[in-house]
């Protein structure tokens, strides 16, 4: 699934990832492909992306999280 985390300040990421995990504000949230559409707030938190790379995690202060169509768009804190 195609993957951007944006803060006001910069572009963290964006590429290809197979799976996420993120801090919802109701619980852990993991997200795969083809996953069911979802908006969503976070709280304070990592985000870990599993990509063909390996493993990588940013730490957030919070953000919303949307999920449609194999596109996952982040805007955190």
């Amino acid at each position: 699934m195609n993957v951007d985390i944006i803060t006001p300040d910069e572009n963290l990421f964006t590429g290809e990832a197979s799976s996420i995990i993120a801090p919802g504000s109701d619980g852990s949230l993991g997200i795969l492909d083809n996953h069911a559409p979802l908006i969503s707030s976070l709280k304070e938190g990592e985000i870990t992306l599993t990509t063909s790379e390996g493993e990588k995690s940013f730490n957030v202060k919070g953000g919303v999280i949307e999920v449609l169509n194999n596109k996952v768009i982040i805007l955190a804190g």
